[in-house]
């Protein structure tokens, strides 16, 4: 059974999962990329095969290292993909909503999808039912948000985020944790509603790091799946060549 390293690099955390076949495994967060980390993560997991993702300027050993040790496949526009795209151009797609789009793909085929990745932004990405990737949203994420109004204020600290807390907040720390989170839920909420008033039995999809904080605000039903990503870069990687 082949062992798959599927990397996501964003711009909060560097991750893996490892997945054993098709079968996801588990997430690993990487301190670094040093050649020690990765030849050790390899080593450890008897890894045969990778897949990378990438939405940052990573350094290019990388990709050198894990062609010369694993069977290697960097997603990018030139990837082959399942999705269609009515664009002339796809390289300012990223990596990781090529990703999402391929995940919500298997799950749903030939079905309207709406698929919501909550990382360093919120990306909103519409697959519809002929499997074209029509565009969506991007807007400022939940630390983003929080970092903002700390660096742009005098005295507004900087919260940790938390999922329980009042719709009055009697604090700062639980108006800034009101204001962000149900502000945001309410965003997500409406951006469903919008589509849904467009296209008809629309699947929406959540998924991201910071997904926790918002599935027990949003009044939509909505899918949530953590290993969305790493199952839409395993999927593009089996399209180009892994086994």
């Amino acid at each position: 059974m082949s062992v798959t390293l599927c990397f996501d690099f964003g711009n909060t955390r560097l991750k893996c999962a490892i997945f054993h076949g098709d079968q996801f495994v588990k997430e690993i967060v990487l301190p670094d990329t040093t050649q020690e980390t990765l030849l050790n993560l390899i080593r450890t997991e008897n890894a045969d095969q990778s897949v990378l993702s990438s939405v940052i300027h990573h350094d290019e050993s990388i990709e050198i290292l894990l062609k010369e040790h694993t069977h290697f496949h960097k997603i990018s526009s030139e990837s082959k993909k399942n999705i269609g795209t009515p664009f002339p151009k796809t390289t300012s797609v990223g990596a990781d909503r090529w990703a999402l789009l391929s995940g919500a793909l298997n799950i749903f085929p030939h079905q309207h999808n709406l698929i919501i990745g909550l990382g360093s932004c919120i990306t909103y990405n519409f697959l519809d039912c002929f499997d074209q990737f029509l565009g969506g949203a991007i807007s400022p994420g939940l630390q983003m948000r929080f970092k903002a109004m700390n660096d742009h204020t005098a005295l507004l600290p900087l919260v940790t985020p938390e999922w329980n807390f009042p719709l009055v907040g009697y604090d700062t720390k639980t108006n800034l944790l009101s204001g962000v989170i149900l502000g945001m839920s309410k965003e997500i909420d409406g951006m469903i509603d919008a589509y849904k008033e467009k296209y008809d039995q629309l699947n929406v999809l959540l998924t991201g790091g910071d997904m926790v904080f918002f599935t027990p605000h949003l009044k939509n039903q909505v899918l949530a799946d953590a290993q969305l990503t790493y199952k839409g870069i395993y999927s593009i990687g089996k399209l180009n060549g892994l086994v």
